[in-house]
């Protein structure tokens, strides 16, 4: 009992700092550098070079890892930065509509950035991509058009809905406070639920452009912040590529690859276990793969919850892999056939061919719903005299699983 508490207090412990690595990092850095004046010697030069540099590195990397949203975000980004860093309060190019340009970007910044996390990925050079950058082009020359034939329109943007002192200390007007609120508030919410690298990226790149927005009124500082927006939407690219890599989209546990890392990590003493789900090829010839995927799922969230430190992986197809660092055959025995009688215990409900992809509002339960029981085999290994290669110890640990499944099944050989 001490161990499964310890263990769940690691794992919010782990989704906490996850939290801010590394969009969350990399914007406190933005705050402190500002803050403390430590890019002024180099600042018009990076404010020359450096939204350009952001702007080619993404939309590079959104063509070479196919994602196309980021890459179309940080254009975004980069034409409001340049546009309030030559129009907007303060710009290079004084205009009687500066405050007005600067209300538009802080308006149509959050509603872009929603309306592109939402869509589909559809690339670059296509249809699709022509059509997204034209929407992206578009709205500057709607801006234009609007300043010069019809510009009372933006007095509405002024429009007080609640009448609050505080509300008046922001530089934007309350319609834009409201909406990026609640935008923002979307995505944390996001965060809460779901640990997709792209999700965090564009939480922490809105709070790098509440921090822009407030810099072009009180000052220098703008420029690194919209760069920092775009440079966190890099990351969650590169993070996102490095989670495809690495671990398993079905399952969500580490795959092959990060096991094969694992494994130059560990010292003399440790314990292989190879777990095996039975008869999973006839369950899906009989059931179908969807339900076949179900089953891997269930038992992987069985596997994620192993104690002794495990650490579990998918090896492939029905098989997974659970690395015991520190640990011998002895200590990890005992975990490994509480995870095999876990898993035994457990009623798996069959999805009926009828049934909705989607939960319907209203349920309808079912007296009797069909369920079957799913049993694994478990073969654990660790080195020894005759392997002291992991190679050797994996290999051991699959025939140690292979006489499991030769006794009977549904059980754990060590």
């Amino acid at each position: 009992m001490e161990e499964i508490t310890i263990n769940r207090i690691f794992l919010i412990l782990r989704k906490f700092f996850g939290f801010f690595i590394p969009g969350g990092l990399v914007f406190i850095a933005s705050l402190v550098c500002v803050h403390q004046n430590f890019l002024d010697p180099w600042l018009p030069q990076i404010e020359k070079l450096l939204p350009y540099f952001i702007l080619g590195v993404g939309l590079l990397l959104g063509w070479r890892f196919h994602r196309s949203r980021l890459a179309f975000v940080i254009l975004i980004l980069m034409l409001s930065e340049r546009a309030l860093y030559y129009f907007g309060p303060g710009g290079l190019i004084s205009t009687e509509n500066e405050k007005i340009i600067f209300h538009s970007i802080a308006l149509l910044l959050p509603i872009n950035m929603a309306l592109f996390y939402l869509v589909k990925e559809r690339g670059l050079f296509n249809f699709a991509g022509l059509f997204r950058f034209l929407f992206i082009l578009v709205q500057p020359l709607i801006l234009y058009f609007l300043l010069r034939d019809n510009p009372d329109i933006f007095n509405y943007l002024n429009h007080k809905f609640v009448d609050l002192p505080l509300l008046d200390k922001f530089n934007v007007p309350q319609a834009v406070l409201f909406l990026y609120t609640g935008i923002f508030l979307l995505f944390f919410i996001g965060t809460l639920f779901s640990t997709k690298p792209v999700l965090r990226g564009f939480f922490w790149s809105l709070a790098a452009i509440a921090a822009a927005l407030h810099a072009v009124n009180t000052g220098s500082g703008a420029t690194i912040y919209f760069s920092t927006a775009g440079l966190i939407i890099i990351l969650s690219v590169i993070e996102t590529a490095y989670a495809m890599a690495y671990h398993d989209e079905l399952t969500g546990l580490p795959a092959r690859r990060s096991l094969n890392t694992t494994m130059l990590t560990l010292g003399r003493r440790y314990t292989i276990a190879m777990l095996d789900i039975d008869f999973f090829k006839k369950f899906n010839d009989r059931y179908g793969h969807d339900v076949g995927d179900q089953v891997l799922c269930m038992v992987a969230s069985h596997i994620r919850r192993v104690g002794g430190g495990g650490k579990p992986f998918r090896y492939g197809g029905e098989e997974f892999t659970i690395v015991f660092p520190g640990k011998s055959k002895s200590d990890v025995i005992l975990y490994l056939e509480n995870l095999r009688q876990s898993i035994a215990g457990a009623q798996f409900g069959l999805r009926g061919k009828n049934r909705p992809k989607k939960t319907p509002k209203k349920r309808t339960r079912k007296k009797n719903p069909k369920t079957v029981s799913v049993t694994v085999s478990i073969g654990a290994a660790e080195p020894g005299r005759n392997l002291s290669k992991t190679a050797e110890v994996i290999k051991a640990a699959d025939q140690a699983l292979y006489r499991a499944k030769k006794k009977g099944r549904n059980c754990v050989i060590a």
